[in-house]
């Protein structure tokens, strides 16, 4: 007899609230917002943006740890934290998206906030307008294809990418879909994740396109990032420049 895969889970409404309830504690989500840039940090970190003392943060980790949230890394004697998979930063990041839809905050944003909405990551892919720029240029040439939610790369975008340098295979990493989609709290729109999402936010670092900003998951666009930008993907500074 041939083997039969597994079914999926399904999450009772018990796991559902006792998943918003982990999250729901304010220390918690700012621990899970800080690891959103896709970078392991160390209790120490995670205690400063968190914004409590650390043996609080060490309760916070355990639970966050315990309920499959995070995934801890050993290095000699140091431990580090992130997030345990690109399914619980598109989670966070829907949940930012409801956030935001809510009541206005009676404070002008600041030059943090304009540097977030303008590029940051989101795990490990590109989000912000620059995100949902690339998603949108992409989606126009025909070499994406965004459907109601879903996204496919097509043969001339496999052409167009393997011509920067990313190799897209035909079949690979099966747990982790090639290109997926993930709607952006600031821009209520769509940008870019999976394993294209990751590979375009690496090209990006790697040519010196952007940087990351020190204690944020804003990036900045440098001067030949403008310049590479405009040239490959026709994604003007104008563009990206607040409306």
């Amino acid at each position: 007899m041939g083997m039969t895969s597994a079914p999926f889970p399904i999450a009772s409404a018990n796991g559902i609230a006792t998943i918003a309830a982990l999250i729901g504690d304010p220390a918690r989500a700012n621990i899970l917002s800080a690891l959103m840039g896709g970078q392991a940090l160390t209790a120490g970190e995670l205690s400063w943006h968190a914004g409590v003392g650390a043996p609080t943060t060490s309760g916070h980790l355990a639970k966050l740890s315990e309920a499959g949230l995070l995934a801890v890394e050993r290095q000699g004697r140091h431990r580090y934290y992130r997030l345990a998979s690109p399914d619980i930063a598109q989670a966070m990041e829907s949940l930012m998206a409801v956030a935001a839809a809510g009541p206005r905050r009676h404070r002008p944003p600041g030059p943090k906030d304009e540097a977030m909405r303008t590029a940051r990551t989101c795990y490990d892919h590109l989000a912000g307008r620059l995100g949902t720029r690339l998603a949108d240029r992409l989606n126009e040439r025909g070499f994406v294809i965004l459907d109601d939610g879903s996204a496919q790369v097509t043969k001339d975008g496999r052409d167009f990418l393997g011509g920067l340098g990313l190799a897209i295979p035909e079949t690979g990493e099966q747990r982790r879909p090639l290109c997926r989609v993930c709607l952006d709290w600031s821009e209520r729109r769509f940008h870019l994740a999976g394993r294209l999402g990751a590979a375009l936010l690496t090209c990006s670092l790697e040519r010196g396109w952007i940087v990351r900003v020190p204690d944020s998951r804003a990036v900045a666009i440098t001067e030949v990032g403008s310049k590479g930008f405009a040239t490959v993907f026709g994604i003007t500074p104008e563009q990206l420049a607040p409306k």
